[in-house]
């Protein structure tokens, strides 16, 4: 191969990989290791082509191969008979001859892209919006799919980050990885928008689409039009500062002082943040502020859950408390 080496030329190894020599090191080309070659000297030069048969390409595969040990200089062309860029060149973005290499970014956002691009996971993580740790098989159930089917599912959402996983037991539970996570999702499916839904084939269905419209729970915090007239109605008292973004007014910190409810401040979450109601198309309050009432009007009897969504219903008790801290007028919560 050294014998045949000339300018210009490709030199290939049995496993269809390439690299490319030149002079500067007398194109000595030299095995290196689970039959790859490496260049004894200046690499590849200005329009140089490395080629490999599967399409993949080497420059400067081995330490020390070309200069710098990167063998790769302004110019040089890297490609696979495939069309594509190199394996591995990902990590520049163009080099100095002008040629585009793909970046990182754009390959992690297709393949986090991917992960949501299938209904089965999709449905999983619409489910697990409502902030509640499910098993394999409660999700298998919801989505009508087969245990095994699921697993295998899960597994990839839970590689991709999106998912965390907890087991207790025998049984393996899975919830959202976090608040980003679920951000992620409900902003996704408000681009969709209610109206890109198909009509509702059963009074059933017609029903729960109608519950999850009044009330439900948006991974940790309440949304529907449940969620918008409770930050519509903490604006008009004063509590929400609107003006750029979402932000809790002296009052609004007495207001939840007042409830007895905690606000845990001083993390990465923001204290108070809009997030857009995928059915509303206005904003409800999120954040930590958004979750701490969330979880008072739970345990306080104010709201319960209802049916295997994320629907909740505003309880009599509900109503009369509303009413009362908000001004909101039992109608508009029913």
């Amino acid at each position: 191969k050294a014998a045949a080496w000339k300018k210009g030329k490709v030199v290939s190894d049995t496993g269809g990989r390439a690299v490319a020599g030149g002079p500067g090191g007398g194109g000595r080309v030299r095995r290196c290791g689970a039959g790859r070659w490496r260049v004894g000297g200046g690499g590849l030069r200005a329009g140089a082509s490395v080629r490999g048969r599967a399409g993949r390409a080497v420059a400067g595969e081995c330490a020390g191969a070309g200069p710098g040990g990167g063998g790769r200089r302004a110019g040089a062309s890297v490609r696979g008979r495939a069309g594509g860029p190199a394996a591995g060149a990902e990590r520049w973005t163009r080099d100095a001859g002008g040629m585009t290499i793909r970046s990182p970014a754009a390959r992690d956002l297709a393949a986090l892209a991917a992960l949501l691009a299938d209904e089965t996971r999709a449905a999983f993580c619409l489910a697990l919006l409502d902030g509640r740790a499910w098993t394999a098989g409660e999700l298998a159930r919801h989505a009508r799919v087969a245990p095994s089917t699921a697993s295998g599912h899960l597994g990839r959402l839970v590689a991709g980050g999106l998912l965390a996983e907890e087991r207790q037991g025998r049984h393996r539970y899975v919830r959202l990885a976090d608040a980003r996570a679920a951000r992620l999702v409900e902003g996704l499916l408000a681009h969709t928008g209610p109206e890109a839904a198909a009509p509702p084939r059963t009074l059933r269905e017609a029903g729960a689409r109608g519950a999850m419209a009044r009330g439900r729970t948006c991974y940790d915090h309440l949304a529907g039009r449940l969620g918008t007239a409770i930050a519509d109605a903490m604006t008009a008292r004063g509590l929400l500062e609107r003006e750029a973004g979402f932000a809790l007014s002296g009052s609004g910190l007495r207001w939840f002082a007042g409830l007895g409810v905690e606000l845990a401040a001083g993390g990465r979450r923001p204290l108070a943040r809009g997030c857009l109601d995928w059915t509303e198309r206005r904003p409800h309050l999120a954040g930590v502020a958004g979750a701490a009432l969330c979880r008072h009007a739970l345990d306080s009897g104010w709201c319960v859950r209802i049916g295997t969504e994320r629907a909740v219903k505003v309880t009599a008790e509900g109503e009369r408390a509303l009413g009362d801290l908000l001004g909101i007028a039992p109608a508009a919560l029913r």
